[in-house]
C-alpha cells in the first residue's frame, strides 16, 4: 500500500506523529506504525497473562486465609472490605455479583478488572486484608533505606502496567514517550521489565509461560534501529 492510501485509511492526524518521528520518511512511517502495532499485540498478551497470574496468586492467598467465598463475603456488612475507607471496592464486587446469573466464586473472580486487583495493595484495602498480601511475592527483595519494596511500591507500579494496558486497549501508540513525538521505546520497555520483575517475584517461570509469545525486545530493537 502506498502512503497516501495508508494515510487515507488511518487519517493524517494519526500518522503525523509517526512521520515526525522518522523525519518525514513515508516508508519508515508506515513501518513504525506496523511495528507499534506488533509491540502493542505482544505487550497486551503479556499483560493479560500477568493479570491472570496476579489475580490467581491473590485469590489463592485469600482462599487460604478467608475461605472459598472470600471475595463475595468481603463486601458483606462487616466483611473485609465493607469499611468506608475501602472506597469503591465493595461496590465493584457487588456490581460483579449482579452480572452473574448463577453465582460461583470463579465467575466472580473473572468479573474483576485489573484495577480491582491493583487496589488491593492500596493502603486501606491492604490493611483491611490483614497486611499479608505481599506474601504472594515470595522472591521479593528485602527493602533497604534507599528502596522500600512495600505495598505502596507494588500499588504504584501496578498502576504503570494498568496504564499501559489501557493505552493499548484505546489504540494509543506506545513507541513514543507520552506527550512527545520522538520514537522512544523507554515507556514500553520499562513497563515490560516491571511485568517480568513481578513474575519473578511471584516465582512464575515467565520464560516458559510466555514461550512463543514474547518478542518484545526484538521489536523494540527494530524500532530503535528504524
Amino acid at each position: 500500500m502506498i502512503f497516501s492510501e495508508f494515510q487515507n485509511v488511518l487519517s493524517s492526524f494519526r500518522l503525523n506523529r509517526y512521520l515526525t518521528a522518522v523525519s518525514g520518511n513515508t516508508k519508515k512511517a508506515m513501518t513504525l506504525y506496523r511495528l507499534n502495532l506488533r509491540l502493542s499485540q505482544e505487550l497486551f498478551t503479556i499483560v493479560s497473562c500477568f493479570e491472570i497470574a496476579l489475580r490467581n496468586k491473590i485469590d489463592y492467598h485469600y482462599i487460604n486465609l478467608k475461605g472459598n467465598d472470600w471475595l463475595k463475603e468481603s463486601s458483606d456488612p462487616g466483611g473485609m472490605f465493607s469499611s468506608r475507607n475501602c472506597g469503591k471496592t465493595p461496590n465493584i464486587i457487588l456490581q460483579g455479583l449482579r452480572k452473574l446469573t448463577v453465582y460461583s466464586h470463579h465467575k466472580l473472580i473473572s468479573e474483576m478488572e485489573f484495577g480491582f486487583w491493583r487496589y488491593l495493595f492500596a493502603p486501606h484495602q491492604f490493611r483491611a486484608g490483614g497486611q499479608t498480601l505481599l506474601a504472594i511475592f515470595p522472591a521479593k527483595p528485602r527493602s533497604t533505606p534507599m528502596m522500600n519494596y512495600n505495598h505502596n511500591y507494588v500499588f504504584r507500579n501496578l498502576e504503570k502496567i494498568n496504564n499501559l494496558r489501557n493505552r493499548i486497549a484505546h489504540h494509543e501508540p506506545i513507541c513514543f514517550l507520552p506527550g512527545h513525538n520522538d520514537k522512544d521505546i523507554t515507556y514500553a520497555s520499562e513497563r515490560y521489565n516491571l511485568i517480568i520483575q513481578f513474575f519473578q517475584w511471584m516465582q512464575v517461570d515467565e520464560s516458559a509461560l510466555l514461550y512463543g509469545l514474547d518478542h518484545v525486545n526484538d521489536i523494540c530493537n527494530k524500532i530503535d534501529k528504524l
